[in-house]
């Protein structure tokens, strides 16, 4: 009887494991492995959460679905919206450290993280701060379909300053996103839900969400978190502000 020799980084299995199948883990799933572990390993993380409502964001978008269709822009533009703006009031999270240096950008380059089978891209929405609400909409849909059909370029990578990644279209309640490195700051986007909340001391309900920053501390410190947080959770709360174009 002869033995076959393992492959190159094969593991030998446990005789005490149940049966089993091996698949080559693919080019894309090895790419993020090694970018989320260098970005793991080498910039310290710090997190930051808010729960922000949203009652008045589904009603706007409630009107704007009657007037646009699908064309309307989901909960997830409105946010990537607001980030986007809220970096420009808060100029300090649009940065990444280069040696001992700080790069700050003058625009807003979003990452919006989608997920594919066979792992998860991040196509950047450029200068996102200078779009009103549709027009990002839009461009965000156009990349995320280009994503799903593999039709993304190099280009369609290059640029972003911050990241976005929502999984509150599973359920997802909060979590916890690491660095999509160089850039110092990502922003994790649990579920849009009705709970219960407190109002000059009556419990009633509204449209929660949980927002989460994960920010590099060698660029700012929580207080810089906090404000961009705030900025965000400020357009949100009067979302008709994210309609114009921003002068």
């Amino acid at each position: 009887m002869t033995s076959q020799t393992p492959s190159v980084g094969a593991v030998a299995q446990d005789p005490f494991d149940p049966p089993s199948s091996v698949v080559a883990l693919s080019t894309m799933r090895r790419t993020v492995g090694a970018r989320l572990l260098d970005s793991k390993r080498n910039a310290p993380h710090f997190y930051l959460s808010v729960d922000i409502e949203l009652d008045r964001v589904m009603e706007l978008r409630g009107r704007l679905k009657q007037e646009h269709g699908d064309e309307a822009p989901s909960v997830n533009d409105f946010i990537v919206a607001a980030v986007a703006r809220a970096l420009r009031q808060v100029p300090q999270m649009n940065a990444r450290i280069e040696g001992t240096q700080l790069r700050l950008f003058q625009a807003a380059n979003i990452g919006v993280a989608v997920a594919l089978n066979s792992g998860l891209v991040v196509p950047v929405i450029r200068r996102a701060d200078s779009m009103g609400l549709m027009a990002l909409g839009a461009e965000i849909r156009a990349a995320a379909a280009r994503a799903r059909s593999n039709k993304l370029t190099p280009d369609d990578y290059r640029g972003g300053t911050f990241t976005v990644s929502n999984l509150g279209m599973y359920g997802i309640r909060e979590f916890i996103a690491i660095l999509n490195p160089p850039q110092a700051g990502i922003l994790a986007l649990g579920q849009a839900a009705p709970r219960a909340v407190v109002r000059d001391g009556v419990i009633c309900a509204a449209t929660l969400l949980t927002a989460t920053l994960s920010a590099d501390h060698r660029v700012v410190d929580g207080a810089v978190g906090a404000r961009l947080l705030i900025a965000v959770q400020s357009f949100l709360t009067a979302p008709e502000s994210l309609l114009t174009v921003p002068v």
